[in-house]
């Protein structure tokens, strides 16, 4: 569903061009102060990712990876809030690296970590799962209203998330959830298997079983974004759960990008109240 974007690298990238039957020698001098910044900005950008520790959860027989960035100026006497990040169906695998292509710079921002200072963790999909609990990658169909069991990656992140949120430095008040594309899917369904863990939610051009809003349509705040071209998640199914929550009680926040495709996480991030919105909310007791 989504392109795994690759940093390469400038040797790589000349010797593409020998093979291509590109003159690389003049590409090379005539673009390469800009080739040497854009390697230089994605460099710094692998290091900063390298903010995210890699870390591994196992259960039983199964392994869980992800990432997870430590609050800015650690304190271990005080209590911080957890945000989860769900990736799309594009950086599934194992190399514990793709989950943060899409929203890892975003926690990285110096305004950021100084305002939003929180526990941030990026789980990684394996290969051939889902988030949801779908058998197959049928991200447009309408979602069946049945309860099944969830599917091995997003049943080893609620433990994971049971486990994390037991910790002395976590502030179980302010535990939040977004997600993207098949991810947003995940948040939906984390919302009504863990409704009473999560402070607000951020589904991106998701889908997710209307009938089980009830659940948590009362409880949890969310804000609901999508891009009104999308031809891989019709916005249809996101305005069907924000229909949902609202006849179920709740009053959800939708933002719907126009002339946008199925990429609107890129316009979500870019919302200024996008960080502000999501740590305004605390936990109803």
């Amino acid at each position: 569903m989504l392109e795994t974007q690759k940093i390469i690298s400038a040797e790589n990238f000349l010797r593409g061009c020998t093979i291509l039957g590109i003159n690389y020698k003049s590409i090379k001098m005539k673009y390469l102060p800009i080739l040497t910044i854009f390697f230089i900005y994605n460099t710094l950008n692998a290091q900063d990712f390298n903010l995210y520790e890699k870390e591994t959860f196992v259960f039983e027989n199964d392994t869980l990876y992800y990432r997870i960035l430590k609050p800015s100026n650690f304190d271990p006497n005080k209590k911080y809030p957890v945000h989860l990040f769900l990736h799309g169906s594009g950086e599934r695998g194992k190399d514990n690296v793709s989950q943060l292509i899409h929203g890892g710079e975003l926690f990285l921002k110096k305004e950021n970590r100084e305002k939003y200072n929180s526990w941030v963790i990026f789980p990684q999909c394996s290969k051939n799962d889902r988030w949801p609990s779908l058998s197959a990658d049928k991200w447009n169909a309408t979602f069946s209203n049945e309860i099944k069991k969830p599917n091995k990656s997003l049943g080893l992140v609620i433990k994971l998330m049971d486990t994390f949120i037991e910790r002395e430095d976590v502030d179980k008040q302010k535990i939040y959830i977004s997600g993207l594309s098949m991810g947003g899917m995940g948040t939906y369904e984390m919302l009504y298997r863990r409704p009473n863990m999560f402070a607000a939610a951020t589904p991106i051009c998701g889908n997710g079983i209307t009938q089980l809003t009830k659940t948590y349509a009362q409880k949890i705040p969310v804000w609901i974004f999508h891009g009104s071209n999308d031809n891989v998640v019709s916005p249809k199914h996101s305005f069907n759960m924000a229909k949902a929550i609202i006849a179920s009680g709740g009053s959800p926040k939708m933002t719907l990008y126009e002339n946008v495709e199925h990429d609107s996480w890129n316009n979500a991030f870019e919302e200024k109240d996008f960080l502000k919105w999501i740590h305004s909310n605390s936990k109803k007791q």
